[in-house]
């Protein structure tokens, strides 16, 4: 079978078009996975499958069924335009920043847990203990505090910071525990 050649290194779609079509599902994608992503850190098996169908859900609608090299580069770089774009806003504004980034979640305070907390992250108990073990603790009572980062890695405070945990009062205060 014989490739397309003529359609192949010329246009298909209007670059305009693709540059909108493609900046249309970016921004909306971006603020859906931004409002509603999973804080408990790495991907799990679900939302690598979503993400997989969302991207292969959105591909039409940002294609309009284009067949040429060029107009997949259009919207290429109309993707990584955006991805970079939103970043340099996010570092330029600070408010933007937050709404991107979650504060730091306290899990643990004083070798209590904090259910209400552990819940508004998918954290389970059992997730808790097994973090506190790789800090090479073996009991809540060793944690001082333990916080869910931004990006999902629980960082832990031991009661003694030489017994496995990091940090001091002064990050303690910083983080109002």
């Amino acid at each position: 079978m014989d490739a397309p050649w003529s359609t192949t290194f010329h246009f298909t779609v209007s670059p305009l078009e693709v540059f909108v079509r493609g900046s249309i599902i970016y921004l909306v994608l971006f603020f859906v996975l931004v409002k509603f992503k999973r804080p408990a850190g790495g991907l799990g098996a679900s939302d690598l499958l979503l993400l997989v169908l969302m991207a292969d859900a959105a591909q039409n609608a940002m294609s309009a069924d284009y067949k040429s090299v060029p107009d997949g580069l259009v919207l290429l770089g109309t993707l990584i335009f955006w991805n970079i774009f939103i970043d340099w806003m996010a570092i330029r504004w600070p408010w933007l920043n937050r709404q991107m980034h979650q504060q730091p979640v306290a899990l643990v305070k004083n070798g209590a847990m904090l259910p209400p907390n552990m819940r508004k992250v998918w954290l389970t108990p059992e997730e808790l203990y097994e973090h506190v073990r790789e800090h090479g603790m073996e009991d809540l009572r060793d944690v001082r505090a333990a916080y869910m980062e931004s990006d999902g890695k629980i960082s832990i405070i031991g009661m003694d910071p030489s017994g496995g945990g990091q940090g001091g009062d002064e990050e303690d205060d910083r983080r109002g525990v």
